[in-house]
């Protein structure tokens, strides 16, 4: 078929109908979200319910105390995915606490939402982030901006609210969300049981390198087992995602690796920092040694790779992870190695 050309008019007709075409299947997929966004935010709350008022029944259940949603989260992770585990149940009974009236709830607004809204200690800001957020059809990542450049109280400050609002609504222009960026709400992925939904969040390269990176740690034959990728921790306010974590069974601990694009900032590092703090907290067991972090910073023929250890660790590190651990140049090396394959993948040309 020759390529269409905007001159000719039978061109003309298939331009319209691809777009009306387009509109379509954007209405149906608008719809088919909105559905399932309804449909968790009510399971989420009725889930909420019911773990509050089993834990008001007062002394005859005192005995599950802090481990009822362990133990909750042990079997419904089982049955219906991470999407049910303890952080996410305790987002749920924090939601009825915070809302325990289901009609007020906003129908427009998704759980990713929610779940920021509940960062908001104020019960007043709370609402009313909750009522504009459904009134100027802000995406989760919109309403998160505004509720960490505390827009709600820049605006009860202000003698000029009209000049704030202006403000506000030129910087979350360009963030309004396509019906293709809600589907990768890991969130809504994990709710719905679907596989790999952490993959879903990386972009192509990021995932392209990850992936060489995993069979190269494999093939070193010193000791790595694979664990997850994208793997969620959780304090009690907020999620983060670890790239990759392996175990290596002759050091008996966890190694995570965090991939980074650009230049290394003292923010990257303080993260990986807080990233193996909190895997030492939450996953290390009595056996295991002390969690290691690798933090990548992945640029054309410039790669960065460091080590993260805690403090007290290091003599550890030094004496007995070294000899075993993979060292910053043999990995910096891989790294560029990889980048410059994909690079040539992405021109077309596969160069092995």
């Amino acid at each position: 078929m020759s390529p269409l050309k905007p001159g000719n008019t039978q061109d003309s007709q298939i331009t319209s109908l691809l777009g009306n075409l387009g509109e379509l299947i954007r209405e149906a997929r608008q719809k088919v979200l909105r559905a399932v966004d309804t449909a968790q935010v009510q399971t989420c709350w009725q889930i909420g319910r019911h773990i509050v008022e089993f834990e008001q029944e007062g002394a005859r259940r005192a005995v599950y105390g802090k481990q009822l949603l362990s133990t909750l989260a042990k079997v419904l992770t089982a049955e219906f995915g991470k999407g049910f585990d303890a952080s996410n149940l305790r987002y749920m009974r924090l939601f009825y606490q915070a809302f325990p009236i289901r009609d007020a709830l906003r129908h427009e607004l998704s759980w990713t939402h929610y779940r920021r809204l509940l960062r908001v200690d104020n019960d007043n800001a709370r609402h009313w982030y909750m009522n504009e957020s459904a009134l100027q059809n802000w995406s989760s990542r919109a309403l998160e901006r505004q509720i960490n450049t505390l827009y709600y109280e820049r605006l009860l400050a202000s003698r000029d609210r009209a000049a704030v609002k202006q403000e506000a609504d030129t910087n979350i222009q360009q963030m309004n969300a396509s019906p293709r960026e809600f589907i990768r709400d890991p969130v809504l992925l994990e709710f719905l049981g679907l596989p790999n939904a952490g993959l879903i969040q990386e972009s192509e390269l990021e995932q392209a390198l990850i992936n060489q990176l995993q069979g190269f740690l494999l093939e070193l034959g010193k000791g790595f087992a694979f664990i997850a990728r994208q793997q969620r921790i959780s304090t009690e306010s907020k999620d983060f995602y670890i790239d990759l974590v392996f175990y290596n069974y002759l050091l008996k601990c966890f190694v995570i690796f965090d991939l980074k694009r650009g230049v290394l900032t003292h923010q990257d590092v303080g993260q990986m920092d807080m990233y193996v703090r909190m895997y030492d907290d939450l996953k290390r067991g009595p056996e295991d040694g002390p969690t290691v972090g690798l933090i990548l910073c992945a640029q054309k023929d410039e790669s960065v790779v460091r080590y993260s250890v805690l403090q007290g660790n290091e003599q550890l590190f030094a004496s007995t992870y070294r000899p075993v651990l993979p060292s910053e140049e043999e990995l910096r090396t891989e790294l560029d190695r990889e980048w410059a394959v994909l690079e040539e993948r992405l021109r077309g040309r596969v160069i092995r």
